[in-house]
């Protein structure tokens, strides 16, 4: 089954893996060819990213029309999941791409405090000031300087449900949370789990946390938290452990309980909602749940496959958690100034509505026409992640230091997963997140 980006999801590559990735990538695909006498005609841009399958083929027409319009050839790198270990060593070896797509705040934080980065030229800062709101320049700002530009994002605030289920059981789409662990125990008592959770990937715990923390909390607690500025102790990360273990504990809502749930990663949660043999009616996580189940399983989003936003959780704001992959320059690009060139392509709509329109994808850029993605879903999902401004919160862990937010069996994947094995100690648990998020803050 094919797995989602890093912008969707979050994997953690043993770091010899990853050197071995580093080491060995080679350019994918061949070069697209130059445009007869464009600007940036007889350079060559490299760029490097996480992306495979659909997804980089796609982004490969995004370069193809920069190609067509500044004559410059570009060559597809991929990076795999370790984006760190792979340009650390591409510097190391004096080979560096000239731009990178970075899928993580921490990441491009650190390639900042590295030296790594040129920041955005006036042009591209100009252009993203106009199609971007402002919360994306934030994330992709390093003390006070502007270097990563986001292309493309992730909706990580869609819950998705087959319709049959709902149709069957009686129940409509709920808009608060109470309502939704409601709506699961009637669709339970009809035969039928609510969710299938893929506790065995501890990214999607982090996820289903940070929506709850984010309506419960409110956007200044969780930026707090984010930085580490408030304590995981605090009685606001309790609360949400508290609203979150009663899903967690409470067979009807996970499917096969808790120790199936540990024993099912990502795709398989998607396969028992939308498979041949399913076993829950509702699956959380991002906007790419849709194209897996169209992908997978022909299914068709907005038909037989369907989502609503994320609920609101005891009176707050529904929340709109976001992932995303922010290009950058290096400054030991062999060619920055055609590389800033095209982040300076990348920052207009016109890049984004060619991958828009090849689909698997959602943008940031509030002046590409909605119309451009193919189907209703994808409109619903841009328009409501484009309606939320600058109440948007990029993904908690992926701002992280790895250490705490983005290891397999260490930090808040591992205590996310012990909670879920036994979530009757939120208290207990928040104090053990604590000792860990501070270990890895170093504060």
């Amino acid at each position: 089954m094919r797995r989602p980006s890093k912008t969707t999801r979050r994997t953690a590559a043993t770091a010899s893996a990853a050197l071995a990735l580093a080491l060995g990538a080679t350019a994918c695909g061949n070069a697209t060819g130059p445009a007869s006498g464009g600007e940036l005609s007889g350079q060559t841009v490299t760029v490097a990213g996480v992306w495979t399958g659909s997804e980089q083929q796609n982004f490969k027409k995004v370069l193809d029309a920069f190609t067509e319009k500044t004559g410059a050839k570009t060559v597809f790198v991929p990076s795999g999941d370790n984006v760190s270990t792979f340009v650390g060593s591409k510097i190391e070896g004096g080979n560096a791409p000239d731009v990178v797509l970075v899928p993580q705040v921490g990441v491009l934080q650190q390639f900042a405090k590295e030296g790594w980065l040129q920041p955005l030229s006036d042009e591209a800062t100009r252009k993203a000031g106009s199609t971007l709101a402002p919360v994306w320049k934030n994330y992709g700002t390093v003390d006070g300087t502007y270097y990563g530009l986001y292309f493309k994002a992730a909706h990580k605030s869609t819950v998705w449900y087959t319709p049959e289920a709902f149709a069957q059981a009686g129940v409509n789409e709920p808009t608060s949370y109470a309502d939704m662990l409601k709506a699961g125990r009637t669709l339970a008592d009809s035969g039928r789990p609510a969710f299938a959770i893929a506790g065995e990937d501890g990214w999607t715990l982090t996820d289903w946390f940070e929506n709850v923390y984010l309506s419960q909390a409110g956007p200044e607690k969780y930026d707090q938290l984010a930085q580490h500025k408030l304590k995981w102790t605090d009685d606001s990360v309790v609360r949400a452990l508290t609203t979150l273990g009663e899903l967690f504990k409470d067979k009807q809502l996970v499917a096969g309980g808790a120790q199936t749930a540990l024993g099912t990663d990502f795709p398989s949660s998607v396969a028992q909602v939308f498979g041949p043999d399913p076993k829950a009616g509702m699956v959380y996580e991002g906007d790419f749940v849709g194209g897996i189940a169209k992908d997978q399983f022909g299914k068709k989003p907005g038909e037989d496959a369907k989502f609503f936003p994320f609920p609101a959780v005891d009176g707050g704001k529904a929340p709109v958690v976001s992932g995303g992959d922010a290009a950058v320059v290096l400054k030991d690009a062999k060619n920055g100034k055609a590389g800033m060139k095209l982040l300076e392509f990348l920052s207009g709509s016109e890049a984004a509505e060619v991958w828009a329109r090849a689909g698997g994808f959602l943008s940031p850029n509030k002046e590409l026409d909605i119309a451009s993605y193919g189907d209703e879903i994808t409109r619903s999902t841009a328009n409501s992640l484009i309606a939320a401004g600058d109440s948007i919160r990029f993904d908690m862990s992926d701002q992280a230091p790895a250490a705490f937010g983005g290891t397999k069996g260490a930090g808040e994947w591992k205590l996310l997963q012990d909670f879920l094995r036994d979530p009757s100690d939120p208290r207990g648990t928040a104090a053990k997140l604590e000792a860990e998020a501070a270990k890895a803050y170093g504060n």
